[in-house]
């Protein structure tokens, strides 16, 4: 992967992250899509402020809050940018700061490189199969290059175990999407004589607590998109992790027909 694009990538994440927190600092409405799901001005701020700095790239541009691509024209991309500008919006309304920047770069339908911002602690992770590896940086400058992230950053290392052979299992969960099937999980384990530590947490954040060794898996069964786990699939590589359909080891695929992610365990 070229370079000056991940370049292009962080500089775009911290740039959303800036527009995200002007709107975070003071008063703002709350509009809802058709599914319900919240819409800030932040949302939209940051979509447009990823989009000014991708478009360098001359490589489309899948975001969430972007026009619809029909899939008859999304089918013809060998690679492209999958983009969710706020992640977590649940979060940013409820002003607990769980909340994420999201970038990935998909090639032949798996994120190669992926960036995940933290706007509220100015933490950036990225990383992903391009470098075999992935990295967390706190406070990054808005005018840093790939290669000095990588000089002044922490390479993201783990021991790498199966989360089954742990005597101790933290796990990941959604802190506004907990449901029954995630319950079980949980469950499951302490059945099979782990012992377990539930660890809440909103966005995609929830993939960098995995590469960073917070949590030992993050069980997703219940609705998300494409653009909610590219970016945190990408970085869970980097380290030698992986994100699975449930109850299977194949990886999850993008560009699909339809854009929903299915259930899945990312460990």
């Amino acid at each position: 992967m070229n370079e000056s694009w991940k370049t292009i990538a962080i500089k775009a994440a911290i740039r959303a992250g800036e527009v995200i927190m002007d709107v975070y600092r003071r008063d703002f409405d709350v509009a809802h899509k058709s599914d319900n799901s919240p819409l800030t001005e932040a949302d939209l701020n940051a979509h447009e402020a990823i989009v000014a700095h991708l478009e360098e790239t001359g490589i489309p541009i899948l975001s969430e809050e972007g026009s619809e691509i029909p899939f008859e024209i999304r089918t013809k991309w060998d690679q492209f940018w999958m983009v969710d500008p706020l992640d977590g919006t649940k979060e940013f309304v409820k002003r607990n700061g769980e909340f994420t920047v999201n970038i990935a770069l998909v090639v032949d339908n798996r994120p190669v490189f992926g960036v995940i911002y933290v706007p509220i602690n100015n933490t950036l992770y990225a990383g992903g199969s391009d470098d075999g590896a992935s990295y967390k940086l706190v406070d990054p400058k808005d005018d840093i290059s790939w290669k000095t992230l990588i000089s002044k950053a922490i390479r993201l290392s783990r021991k790498l175990k199966n989360y089954n052979d742990l005597n101790v299992v933290k796990v990941v969960t959604s802190r506004s999407h907990l449901n029954l099937k995630t319950q079980e999980f949980v469950k499951d384990l302490q059945n099979a004589g782990k012992n377990t530590e539930v660890v809440p947490s909103g966005s995609a954040y929830k993939f960098c607590l995995v590469a960073e060794g917070t949590a030992d898996v993050y069980p997703r069964f219940g609705p998300c998109m494409e653009w909610d786990t590219a970016a945190g699939d990408a970085i869970c590589e980097g380290v030698g992790g992986a994100v699975y359909f449930e109850n299977t080891r194949e990886k999850l695929l993008y560009n699909k027909e339809s854009l929903f992610s299915p259930n899945f365990v990312a460990h």
